[in-house]
């Protein structure tokens, strides 16, 4: 029937959803900077590094021109999951201390976990 209005048919077992009201503005910023598949890529090369990586191989390892890639390490620097340290013509980048666990806090914000909860359970394993 064109027009006619659709009533939503719930299950009687159906609970409605309720609407998370917090502000996710921050983890919501952090998601979209690791969005890309690029940055991600670059944050994962670093953080399986355990260390630090250079510019150089970054650069060799990604179909992007290095204006491109520096970019997306600038992007990742701006939102505190990256350092880096020049070092003459090149530069180093390693994760700031606390990049995964900031990662691990946003996700158990968006779950409704707390970071302590997560982390006993992690301990118990």
């Amino acid at each position: 029937m064109p027009g006619a209005m659709l009533s939503r048919v719930r299950d009687a077992q159906c609970r409605p959803a309720r609407l998370q009201s917090g502000d996710f503005t921050k983890q919501a910023g952090l998601f979209k900077v690791l969005a890309d598949p690029h940055r991600l890529k670059i944050f994962a090369t670093i953080a399986q590094a355990r260390g630090e990586v250079c510019v150089c191989d970054i650069t060799a390892a990604l179909p992007l021109e290095q204006p491109t890639v520096s970019h997306h390490l600038r992007v990742l620097r701006e939102c505190g999951l990256l350092l880096s340290e020049r070092r003459a013509t090149w530069v180093y980048y390693r994760l700031t201390p606390g990049a995964i666990d900031a990662l691990h806090a946003a996700l158990d914000v968006v779950a409704g976990r707390s970071s302590l909860s997560r982390r006993a359970g992690r301990a118990a394993s």
